[in-house]
């Protein structure tokens, strides 16, 4: 797949079965991920990569934030699901690092980055995925249990897998509704 292809067709696929990612598949899209934009070369990122019992353990670290949250039956019953509705699920954490140059936004948005690299390099080599976040992302049960800072942040959950659909299209934004020109 040509780059600028996989940059301008990039979308979601939240519909996820086995096979995940492996071997050297999922060595190039761990290595996507460390090479995203690194001011002063802070390396603010960890990068969880849960498959099988890891799922359940992630569901059960969710469903402990619920219970907490004080959610509904329902949300604390859903709250286990959640991680298995995908083969794999990769938890993305910005870790911070005090430096004068490099303020907090910057270290979350290389983190970011760090996620958005993977999400292109699955679907180069024929997988999907989708970024979720939600509520957990900033639960301080889950946060705790990671052993994250009170500056670190869980930018996302990326959910990969085989797709279970097509992949969906998405609509081409018009860029003048986004691009101003300061000529």
């Amino acid at each position: 797949m040509k780059a600028l292809d996989l940059l301008l067709n990039r979308r979601s696929q939240p519909r996820l079965q086995a096979p995940a990612p492996a071997g050297v598949v999922l060595e190039n899209i761990k290595q996507a991920a460390l090479r995203a934009p690194d001011h002063a070369a802070l390396t603010p990122w960890q990068f969880i990569v849960c498959e099988g019992e890891g799922l359940v353990r992630l569901g059960e670290l969710y469903k402990q934030a619920a219970i907490q949250s004080n959610k509904s039956e329902a949300d604390i019953a859903r709250a286990t699901q959640l991680p298995l509705r995908a083969p794999m699920v990769i938890i993305a954490i910005a870790k911070y690092t005090e430096h004068a140059k490099v303020p907090w936004v910057e270290q979350v948005a290389s983190a970011s980055c760090g996620v958005h690299a993977m999400h292109l390099a699955a679907i180069s080599q024929g997988f999907e995925g989708v970024w979720r976040t939600g509520s957990y992302a900033q639960d301080p049960i889950v946060k705790k249990a990671l052993a994250l800072t009170d500056k670190d942040e869980i930018v996302g959950f990326l959910y990969l897998g085989t797709s279970v659909l097509q992949p969906m299209q998405k609509p081409t934004l018009d860029s003048h509704d986004f691009f101003k020109s300061w000529n």
